[in-house]
């Protein structure tokens, strides 16, 4: 039987964030270096979305494929990995499927064998697009997320891998993508706000989706990370689903319709799960009040 570290809140333990120049790794590694100073913090990144622009002082920063992570750190052990390095976009993931099989199907496996051969626990980022309604293979993104999370359990049966799956629900806040094809849409509304564009809307606008808020994310992850036990599944998320015609209206009435595209689905499926009360976390802020102060900043 494998014997893997306990974590706690004061100790000296080395972490692993792959995709740790994206927004949600850098959200995490600052806060991290916040609360634990003495935590020691290595980011591994290909830069596909991510930016130098969020490296924070003291955390260790290596560019390269997660595909790679056998050979950057042959030598290297850690006690917990943070997987964020994956491919993230839905839609996109069509015209990407190359970019997304080598990032997700290639990546993920050779970072579930280092884990494994290094005992290292792992926390691992699914996507909420899994819980599409009658059909989770929607996309893409969304098939290969789901075998994922299918071999993350299996690394467990079969190597005793220690996990936690965690899935994210339509992250927003500072530091998201908000330009280009890869802009998340909460980031994409607000930088059409900002050059006085109309806010443009998917049809039929009625799809619904539940935005949580960057900060309530790494409060749950670490929270996460505090856990006791080990190989549970968490559903970070505000709970309150909202349609994104209604999302757009709430930056401006300035609305364009555009053509419905493959793999957006109707609605974010909440799944009945503990998330709350096991973890103790409840999420504090609201899509509402973050737009209200955004155009306050921004009033022109």
């Amino acid at each position: 039987m494998k014997k893997y570290n306990l974590i706690s809140k004061n100790n000296n333990m080395t972490v692993l964030v792959t995709g740790g120049a994206g927004f949600i790794g850098s959200s995490l590694i600052k806060q991290l270096k916040k609360e634990r100073p003495k935590i020691k913090i290595t980011s591994l990144d290909n830069y596909f979305t991510g930016h130098t622009n969020n490296h924070i002082s003291e955390v260790e920063y290596i560019k390269g494929d997660c595909s790679e992570i056998m050979e950057l750190f042959h030598d290297r052990t850690f006690d917990l990995i943070f997987h964020f390095g994956e491919y993230s976009r839905i839609e996109t993931s069509f015209e990407d499927i190359k970019l997304t099989t080598r990032y997700i199907l290639n990546g993920t496996p050779t970072v579930l064998e280092f884990a494994s051969s290094k005992n290292a626990r792992l926390i691992y980022s699914a996507s909420s697009s899994k819980f599409g309604g009658d059909n989770e293979n929607l996309s893409p993104y969304a098939w290969m997320k789901g075998k994922m999370v299918e071999l993350v359990k299996n690394y467990n049966c079969w190597f005793n891998l220690q996990y936690d799956i965690v899935y994210f629900y339509n992250v927003y806040g500072d530091g998201q993508i908000e330009e280009g094809k890869y802009a998340t849409v909460v980031g994409l509304f607000a930088q059409q706000f900002l050059n006085n564009k109309k806010i443009t809307v998917v049809k039929p606008g009625s799809q619904k989706r539940d935005f949580t808020h960057i900060d309530d994310i790494t409060s749950g992850l670490i929270k996460i990370m505090d856990f006791p036990e080990r190989n549970s599944e968490w559903h970070l998320r505000r709970g309150k689903p909202k349609s994104i015609l209604s999302l757009a209206k709430l930056f401006s009435e300035e609305i364009e319709l555009l053509e419905e595209r493959p793999g957006n689905r109707l609605e974010a499926i909440l799944m009945e799960d503990a998330t709350y009360s096991r973890l103790n976390w409840k999420p504090s802020n609201n899509i509402e009040d973050w737009i209200v102060d955004f155009k306050k900043k921004n009033k022109k």
